[in-house]
């Protein structure tokens, strides 16, 4: 099981570098298939560059981590 603790650190490493850019990324669940779903807010949302934030930043870190992840969405 992914400890929510451990996923909410690492969040909170990268959270400034979203923040800078008026962003902000909130976990919304852990799932049982080692999903990790999350919602990206503020400038972020709807950013024609989200996507690569979430994928190429926020799922690389975690994945870097916590190697059982399989994937970070976002909902």
């Amino acid at each position: 099981m992914i400890d929510r603790t451990q996923v909410e650190a690492i969040l909170d490493k990268i959270r400034p570098a979203i923040q800078s850019d008026g962003g902000d990324v909130e976990l919304i669940n852990i799932r049982e298939d080692k999903v990790i779903e999350v919602r990206l807010q503020g400038a972020c949302k709807g950013c024609p560059m989200s996507t690569l934030t979430l994928k190429a930043g926020i799922e690389r870190v975690i994945k870097e981590e916590i190697p059982e992840v399989k994937e970070v969405i976002s909902v």
